[in-house]
C-alpha cells in the first residue's frame, strides 16, 4: 500500500520554489511574495524544526506544496483535458458545472480552509489544514484569507474564477 505524503515525510519536508515566475493577473508578485515566500515557508520551517503543532504544520507545508504545485502561467481559456476531463464530465456533465458546483461548495466555507477535486470526481473540503493525507487530491484550492485578499479583498468568487486559468490541467492528470 502506497504511503501518505504524511507518513513519507515525518522525518524533514521540502519547501518548493514556485514552478512559474508570473501569474498576473490572477495573483499578484505581492501574494506570491507572502503566501509562498512567508506562509507557506513558515508552515515547512516550524514542521521541521518540531515548533507548535506538528500536524497541522505538516497539513500547511503539505497542502501548499500541492497548491502551487499545479499553477502555471495564466492562459485565458484554460481546460482539462483527457481523463481528468473525462472524469469531470462523468460526475458534472460539463466542465462549466464543475465550476459552479466546486464555487458553491467553496463559498459555504466558514472562515479559512481548502476546497479540492479528488480522485472519484468528489468535491470535497479541508477545514484549516486538517488533512495531512493528499493521495486523493486531484485539484486543490487555497480559500483562507492570505490566498486571496491582497488580489481580491471581500470577493472570494472572483479569486476562484481567475484561478482557473493557471491551473496547470497536465499536472492533474498526472495525480490520476
Amino acid at each position: 500500500m502506497k504511503a501518505s505524503l504524511f507518513e513519507a515525510k515525518k522525518e524533514a519536508v521540502e519547501f518548493i520554489t514556485m514552478p512559474v515566475k508570473d501569474l498576473s493577473p490572477v495573483l499578484s508578485d505581492e501574494t506570491i511574495k507572502v503566501h509562498h515566500g512567508k506562509l507557506y515557508k513558515k508552515y515547512v520551517e516550524r514542521y521541521n524544526n518540531k515548533e507548535g503543532d506538528p500536524k497541522f504544520n505538516m497539513g500547511g507545508a503539505i497542502l501548499h506544496r500541492v497548491y502551487f504545485g499545479q499553477m502555471q502561467e495564466p492562459k485565458s481559456n484554460n481546460k482539462p483535458q483527457g481523463r481528468v476531463l473525462e472524469l469531470i464530465i462523468s460526475k458534472f456533465d460539463t466542465f462549466k458545472t464543475f465550476q459552479e458546483e466546486f464555487k458553491t461548495e467553496a463559498m459555504k466555507i466558514q472562515g479559512s480552509g481548502w476546497i479540492y477535486l479528488d480522485r472519484n470526481g468528489a468535491i470535497k473540503t479541508v477545514a484549516n489544514h486538517n488533512k495531512s493525507n493528499t493521495d486523493d487530491i486531484l485539484v486543490l484550492i487555497d480559500w483562507w484569507e492570505h490566498a486571496w485578499f491582497l488580489d481580491y479583498e471581500q470577493d472570494k468568487e472572483k479569486y476562484l474564477d481567475r484561478m482557473w486559468q493557471i491551473i496547470d490541467w497536465d499536472k492533474v492528470e498526472a495525480r490520476l
